[in-house]
């Protein structure tokens, strides 16, 4: 290894000041080369990288201030919609509200005119009651009435012979002669 290092030595040492050639030294060439290949980077590229570090910078301002805006504005639409969310609660307790207060009154006055309802069919019910009561008293009396008659037929046809029945004929006849002439 020494014998590399030693070609590179014997390379790099120069006999004569004024003579132009390569320093193969690389330790010592190293820093000198880094710093020309650095200035003339710098001379000549500065340009080139303030100008890109330039647009670089509007990009990214530009880009700040599109995403301030979307910002703002996407507060404001999360503003509306919170408004619009509370709008609409507010209307959904107010449905609600509403909604129960007026089933309680639909139930209300379900319970009412259905209590109207059965009132008026007791009624109908208690006039159907007295009407066929009615009708089976007067069945009955007009049976009671026909046996009675039809008994006191049998009776007056077994009493009455025929002497008794003209008397009682002209009789009955004489009271409606009476009865119409007081009429008249």
């Amino acid at each position: 290894m020494k014998n590399v290092t030693d070609s590179f030595v014997s390379l790099g040492h120069w006999p004569s000041a004024g003579s132009f050639g390569f320093n193969t030294d690389i330790l010592a060439t190293n820093p000198i080369n880094l710093s020309v290949v650095l200035g003339v980077l710098i001379f000549f590229g500065k340009g080139v990288l303030s100008d890109l570090l330039d647009n670089r910078k509007r990009r990214i301002l530009s880009t700040i201030r599109n995403s301030e805006e979307l910002r703002e504005g996407a507060i404001e639409q999360l503003e509306k919609a919170r408004a619009r969310l509370r709008k609409v609660e507010l209307e959904a307790d107010e449905y609600r509200v509403n909604g129960y207060s007026e089933i309680e009154r639909d139930k209300s006055n379900l319970i009412h005119s259905t209590y109207k309802n059965l009132e008026q069919l007791e009624n109908y019910k208690n006039e159907t009651i007295q009407f066929e009561q009615q009708r089976a008293i007067n069945e009955v009396r007009q049976r009671v009435f026909q046996q009675a008659l039809q008994g006191a037929l049998e009776t007056l046809n077994s009493c009455l012979n025929s002497e008794l029945h003209l008397r009682t004929v002209s009789t009955n006849i004489g009271m409606l002669g009476a009865i119409k002439e007081i009429i008249d």
